[in-house]
């Protein structure tokens, strides 16, 4: 079995993720967040998958991500369609998934060098 080099080139990878902590690069943070590989904004302000509105993911579009996942706390709870509609509208994919699953997923399309984002509600 051979092994392969690890060519990760994301600035910033998610390394660990538990309910209410996620470890990006060698620091853990206690609330939510958007990672890209490219990009970090530390405090996101939507604290449950409740809170969030289409005004909370309207920099997405800054970051021109072709995916964006968004994890939406320990249970995977669909938002309204109005809160992530002008995303779609702009081109971008959408995934929904618990937020475990959205940090497994970011770290794998990261690992092959794709161009995603995730919005990541810890709680």
């Amino acid at each position: 079995m051979g092994l392969d080099l690890d060519e990760n080139h994301a600035n910033f990878q998610i390394k660990a993720y538990k309910p209410g902590n996620i470890q990006i690069n060698e620091t853990t943070y206690t609330h939510s967040i958007i990672i890209s590989p490219e990009r970090f904004i530390d405090y996101w302000k939507p604290q449950s998958i409740s809170e969030l509105t289409q005004n909370d993911l309207a920099i997405i579009i800054d970051l021109s991500p072709a995916i964006l996942l968004i994890g939406t706390g320990s249970t995977l709870v669909f938002p309204d369609l109005e809160v992530y509609g002008d995303l779609i509208n702009e081109g971008i994919g959408i995934e929904v998934m618990d937020t475990s699953a959205a940090c497994r997923t970011y770290i794998a399309l990261t690992a092959e060098n794709r161009n995603v984002a995730a919005a990541l509600i810890i709680k």
